[in-house]
């Protein structure tokens, strides 16, 4: 039988120091960190083109 890993909360401090050295962003929610997708160039321009245009409405 296979058993599953216990979640473990993580402090602020731990995150904190975690992401001091880590190579990608991180979220933190509720004691748990979630990996954060990188955005590329495509994506930073869309989404500002989408913020002017609603800004602008």
């Amino acid at each position: 039988m296979t058993s599953l890993a216990e979640k473990l909360p993580i402090s602020t401090k731990d995150y904190f120091q975690g992401e001091a050295s880590a190579n990608c962003k991180h979220e933190y929610l509720n004691g748990e960190v979630w990996t954060m997708a990188g955005a590329t160039d495509a994506h930073v321009t869309i989404t500002m083109n989408l913020g002017v245009y609603l800004n602008s409405r």
